[in-house]
């Protein structure tokens, strides 16, 4: 299958601000704004919000069509270099048989979200365009003024001035508390914590290449089974990464879930797997989702040969990585390192 890369963005050009699975920038207005006025001032871009941006929540809920719409419309539209959701939810399955395919690959765009917006991200990029996992408007971008340094310094290197390789480091801090939304002086996120835990290599040696894919497990469970998961070989040689939700899966569930994948013979193909910092655990329930990741993947069905690295900065947590979907990556067990092979843009 061929692999379309999006060309990269440079200052001035205008990203598209869509909401395919939730109207939280109806319910928050404020926290909307606040990524909107990041996007314009740390990265130098213009915004195009598309009809369904700050529809009515429930409005929203009701018109999948709408959504979709949005999406491909953007995406036809000679004004637009990317196309950002808003934020996640639950409900971006319900969008997938409205999109064009024709003209979202014909027009290839970079889109960017997580979470729910995984559901969309996969699937495009099973059909050949690269896709970016990685900061919502409103989680990530809205924060970004109170995140380090590095966070913007990471968003540019990824889609402004792309290398012929990239290397990810853990981000020297990060927040896993938050202030409410509903507060009127709602300004970011309510305290960094120095990062002292790191990656946790829990398996693994040698060096494992494969393309990325992947996105929040949780939502994953929606395409499972459906004629928008990918088809079989797939996964041969992926890279998969992992992240948990702000509903704080058990790891019991998270057992289930890997469990699947091995059952449908996935963890079969794979090089490796990548699990990002799981919102909200406590370091004995971080230790746990460890072991049991372990059990299964190696224990279950027999892949003690793969890398699995956790506690990685993605997911519900911030600051994020933006991780493409479908570009070759490498991780060295001995060096301890992770890195694109490639330039994430055109």
């Amino acid at each position: 299958m061929k692999i379309i890369k999006p060309p990269r963005l440079k200052g001035g050009d205008t990203v598209a601000l869509v909401s395919p699975s939730w109207g939280g920038p109806s319910k928050y207005p404020h926290v909307f704004e606040m990524g909107i006025r990041n996007l314009e001032s740390l990265f130098g871009l213009n915004v195009k919000e598309y009809p369904t941006a700050r529809m009515d929540a429930e409005a929203t809920y009701q018109n999948p069509k709408l959504r979709a719409e949005d999406l491909n419309s953007a995406f036809a539209d000679p004004e637009v270099h990317a196309i950002f959701a808003s934020i996640g939810g639950d409900d971006s399955v319900r969008i997938l048989p409205y999109l064009d395919l024709d003209v979202i690959l014909s027009f290839p765009k970079i889109l960017m979200g997580y979470s729910d917006t995984a559901v969309i991200n996969s699937y495009l990029c099973s059909k050949g365009l690269v896709t970016y996992n990685g900061p919502s408007v409103m989680a990530g971008f809205a924060q970004m003024r109170h995140l380090p340094e590095e966070c913007v310094e990471h968003v540019c290197h990824m889609l402004f001035s792309p290398s012929d390789t990239l290397e990810y480091r853990p981000y020297p801090q990060w927040a896993n508390e938050y202030v409410d939304w509903g507060t009127p002086e709602y300004d970011g996120v309510r305290a960094l914590t120095d990062n002292t835990e790191g990656w946790r290599w829990i398996q693994g040696s040698g060096v494992h290449r494969g393309n990325l894919y992947g996105g929040c497990i949780e939502v994953f469970e929606f395409t499972k089974g459906t004629r928008f998961w990918p088809d079989d070989g797939f996964f041969q040689d992926k890279i998969l990464f992992f992240e948990t939700s702000e509903d704080k899966p058990s790891v019991s569930n998270i057992k289930y879930m890997l469990r699947n994948y091995g059952s449908m013979g996935v963890l079969d193909q794979i090089s490796g797997i990548l699990f990002g910092r799981a919102r909200s655990f406590t370091p004995a329930e971080k230790a746990d989702l460890e072991r049991t990741i372990v059990q299964v993947v190696a224990g279950e069905f027999g892949r003690s040969d793969i890398p699995i690295v956790c506690n990685m900065d993605f997911g519900h947590t911030d600051p994020q990585w933006i991780l493409p979907l479908g570009i070759e990556a490498e991780i060295d067990c001995e060096q301890r390192t992770f890195r694109l092979l490639e330039p994430a843009v055109a």
